[in-house]
């Protein structure tokens, strides 16, 4: 197995492990990607020099460049900061040329767990000092095998206060991962959004501030994190799906209830929508909307 060790701030790493989140957004201050290693394949936090110790992690779930302003909304204070102000300040010291709302890296990782001091973990010899990004391990060699296992052994701890934590990879990679693993509100909307290619699903909007990714199933009624029980629709569009006023078939076409009029008089720019396909589909088959969550919102949500 692969795993990524990246350096980090202790004012980051202490903040969120005070917080304990269930996802963290470990962001950089330029819009890098990042693709180093599997999707459900641990990263592990380092701390900068002099400390240079292993001392949490997560599980990696998708690396996206977005502007600072929806990383906000999508994760709060899960980015490592308690509000945006001081989040946008940290960032723009860190780049050349400040910006009000910057483009930034985010790789999102799911699970987090964070050491006690106590537990903190020497970084291998082979971590040179001049790394300032990260490095690659794996299981199949020394170094990696003896980190991992140090690791393991500390998980075992944490998972007793978090529930679902599992020291070793029984849950698969890839998609395997985010089938067996309950996600983040924060990672739910940036993959809804970057499935349907930041287009609205009903309307064709582009415009990120106006867009939500919208649960078919609501989190409340015990509907999943999924990309599949999503759609990124705009905000007003959004509030109609929620309460009834539009539905999806299982067809993928638009439904706009007769509702609309009777209640409100009006309606008649949402009505255009009646009857025409979504305009917007994730292209993987998978992260499609499910029929049974469509179905359940056709029969439980949608004023007929």
């Amino acid at each position: 197995m692969k795993f990524w060790v990246g350096v980090t701030d202790k004012n980051w790493f202490e903040y969120l492990a005070s917080i304990n989140p269930d996802e963290v957004n470990f962001w950089k201050p330029s819009g890098q990607g990042f693709g180093a290693i599997e999707l459900g394949t641990p990263f592990l936090f380092k701390l900068k020099s002099p400390i240079n110790k292993i001392v949490g992690g997560g599980f990696f779930i998708r690396s996206v460049q977005i502007p600072l302003s929806l990383a906000w909304d999508a994760f709060g204070n899960k980015n490592g900061s308690s509000n945006f102000s001081d989040l946008r300040n940290k960032i723009n010291s860190l780049r050349a040329n400040p910006e009000a709302d910057p483009t930034i890296g985010c790789i999102i990782l799911n699970q987090p767990f964070f050491f006690s001091e106590d537990q903190w973990i020497e970084v291998p010899s082979s971590f040179a000092r001049n790394i300032v990004t990260g490095k690659t391990y794996d299981t199949n060699e020394q170094d990696g095998e003896r980190l991992w296992n140090e690791v393991a052994l500390r998980l075992n701890d944490f998972k007793t206060e978090r529930q679902g934590l599992v020291a070793e990879p029984i849950w698969g990679y890839g998609n395997e991962y985010l089938i067996k693993n309950r996600l983040g509100q924060g990672a739910f909307r940036i993959l809804v959004t970057g499935a349907y290619n930041r287009n609205c699903a009903i309307s064709g909007e582009k415009a990120l501030p106006v867009l939500q990714a919208a649960h078919i199933k609501p989190f409340n009624e015990q509907g999943p994190n999924k990309v599949e029980n999503g759609l990124l629709l705009r905000s007003d569009l959004h509030i109609l799906f929620d309460r009834g006023y539009i539905t999806v078939t299982p067809e993928y076409k638009i439904e706009v209830s007769r509702k609309i009029k009777e209640e409100f008089n009006n309606g008649k720019h949402y009505y255009a929508f009646h009857g025409k396909e979504l305009y917007a589909l994730p292209k993987v088959i998978s992260d499609r909307p499910s029929l049974d969550f469509i179905r359940w919102h056709n029969e439980n949500v949608y004023k007929f």
